[in-house]
């Protein structure tokens, strides 16, 4: 059932970025900071559903606090002259490879724990 959900999404994606129109330059930075953000906020709840405390409410406000909050830092950075959003994109980046790093441990240990099942199994086998 995921795994439909994860290609009808893919290709509903791909079809919609193909027919969509091209983003203006003035409005690049804030939608490319609102789609860090929200990435960060979907690996942080693969990684929680994988830790088993998922929690929906903490997930859709992190999901649009972080989108908004980064984006008002690009406007307050535009404003200033400054490129505040760098900062946003560091601390949401490093958070995104933290929580890809918990998504591949968990699922290199649970390929290693099967293998070392098979093991044991052909092992006992062997014995008999």
């Amino acid at each position: 059932m995921v795994y439909l959900g994860i290609i009808l999404g893919s290709l509903l994606g791909a079809i919609i970025g193909v027919n969509a129109p091209v983003i203006s330059y003035t409005y690049s930075s804030y939608l490319a900071i609102a789609v860090i953000a929200a990435l960060d906020s979907v690996f942080g709840g693969i990684s929680s559903v994988l830790k088993k405390n998922f929690d929906l409410k903490i997930f859709l406000s992190g999901f649009f606090c972080n989108a908004i909050l980064s984006m008002l830092l690009t406007y307050l950075g535009e404003k200033l002259n400054v490129d505040i959003y760098l900062a946003a994109i560091v601390v949401f980046v490093g958070r995104m490879f933290t929580n890809l790093t918990i998504i591949r441990r968990y699922y290199v240990d649970k390929w290693s724990d099967k293998i070392q099942k098979k093991e044991k199994n052909n092992q006992a086998l062997e014995s008999k």
